[in-house]
């Protein structure tokens, strides 16, 4: 009996899975950042910081959004090795752990840079022993994450703005002009798996500085200096896209190489208002659209969730506003012109994310099991709003490794790799305060692992 009712429900499992291929169609846009990427054979990812992954509507996006994630500082020298031959990658083994379990692709930010460098570092005055202690350090750290990492940024900013030429520090003093491919030898015999990247900012459009940098690569593609990528930071102020910016990235590309926009924000003076998000929205479709003009330009990649922790305020006073969510999670205009460019689309009813006062509250969220058999079990979701009405929500439930869904009732899945993400159908998106909306699911465990998946929920 037991085994004919398991042969029923798997039955019925298989038909649901089947009307749902037909309810969803396969040509629907893309509705995350991350989605619309893929679709295009891009990545689109974002800098993330350890200290704010205890912060609940932080992990919601970054999960939602992003399928890259760019280690903010955890990284860095004087983090990772702070005394000599004392290695510390704690915190960062926890971001790779994360983006791990999310399938997200991971930027290893940065091996060899001048700032946010140990005070030991700086003081070896010998060739000799700064040569042996950058090799140290690369082939520590870079081993360490061999085989997790995508793309080194092996050196970063090695060369001065204005000029082109070499950027006078510690390594460039004593070492000399040959210790960045030393750099790039160093990495990929520590990892010779992952894309290697020269990294910089202000090399977005042609000019003194980038075409240094490109007589660089040039060289070092000639002789079999071990290259992959160069990352433009893209650090951008307002209204300042280089018109040349996508012929930039073609003459790098025509080397030999991958392009990577690599920490992209487009700052204003602050406070913002809409016509200067009007603007910004402008400028990073005209970024994203650059990249896209470009078969070799694989990587987009913003240098921060949120304003609320935008490194641009408390480096350029007065100045900020400068990513695609705001203080409180609310997209921003630019997002949505970043959807728009990646070919994706906004299904949260043209919300332009800006302080018009919708969607400020809160909701919370509850999963029961309903049933479960052999290979397979249903689950409810219940949103519930809190003290202010909300005029949409947000689930994004990770399942378990061979788990997927096979039918969902009361909402709108999108599915990115074992993370689904479940907004409302229409009719069950305005919640007022208190108010509780559900949706329901059926999935299928052929693997035989029932486990519950994580559930999280959030506002737009």
């Amino acid at each position: 009996m037991r085994r004919a009712l398991t042969a029923v429900l798997g039955a019925v499992s298989l038909l649901l899975a089947m009307l749902v291929a037909v309810a969803l169609p396969a040509s629907a846009a893309p509705g995350t950042l991350g989605e619309a990427a893929a679709a295009k054979g891009r990545v689109f990812g974002t800098a993330a910081a350890q200290g704010h992954m205890g912060e609940s509507a932080y992990v919601t996006t970054l999960d939602r959004e992003f399928n890259q994630l760019t280690p903010e500082n955890e990284m860095k020298w004087e983090t990772t090795e702070p005394s000599r031959d004392s290695f510390n990658f704690s915190a960062a083994d926890q971001l790779v752990s994360h983006a791990q379990a999310q399938g997200m692709a991971i930027r290893g930010h940065t091996l060899v840079w001048h700032s946010q460098l140990p005070g030991w570092v700086s003081g070896i005055s010998s060739r000799d022993e700064l040569l042996s202690v950058m090799r140290n350090h690369i082939a520590k750290e870079a081993g360490h994450f061999a085989g997790k990492i995508n793309y080194w940024d092996v050196v970063n900013e090695a060369f001065q703005d204005g000029s082109g030429a070499r950027r006078d520090t510690v390594f460039q003093r004593v070492i000399g002009d040959g210790y960045i491919e030393e750099a790039f030898r160093a990495a990929r015999q520590a990892d010779p798996n992952a894309k290697l990247c020269y990294n910089d900012y202000n090399i977005d459009g042609q000019n003194a500085k980038s075409n240094a940098v490109y007589n660089m690569v040039q060289d070092f593609k000639a002789r079999g200096v071990p290259i992959d990528c160069v990352g433009l930071q893209a650090h951008l102020t307002l209204g300042n896209v280089p018109s040349d910016m996508q012929a930039n990235i073609q003459r790098f590309a025509a080397l030999g190489v991958d392009v990577h926009i690599t920490e992209l924000d487009i700052r204003m003076n602050t406070p913002a208002d809409s016509s200067k998000l009007a603007t910004q929205a402008n400028d990073y479709k005209k970024v994203v659209s650059a990249c896209l003009a470009v078969s070799r330009c694989t990587v987009i990649t913003v240098w921060g969730i949120t304003d609320k922790y935008s490194w641009v305020p408390d480096t350029f006073p007065g100045e900020g506003a400068a990513l695609l969510f705001d203080d409180n999670y609310n997209k921003k205009p630019a997002y949505n012109a970043v959807l728009e460019a990646l070919g994706g689309s906004s299904d949260d009813g043209g919300d332009d994310g800006g302080d018009d006062g919708g969607d400020d509250g809160t909701v919370t969220c509850t999963y029961t099991r309903t049933a479960q058999w052999n290979n397979g079990f249903n689950g409810q979701v219940v949103i519930t709003a809190g003290s202010s009405a909300v005029s949409s929500w947000t689930v994004v439930m990770t399942m378990h490794s061979g788990q997927s869904i096979v039918a969902l009732w009361n909402g709108t899945p999108s599915t990115s790799g074992n993370v689904v993400t479940v907004k409302p159908v229409g009719w069950n998106s305005n919640l007022g305060p208190g108010q509780s909306a559900s949706f329901g699911f059926t999935a299928g465990t052929p693997s035989g692992d029932v486990s519950d998946p994580s559930i999280s929920c959030s506002t737009p």
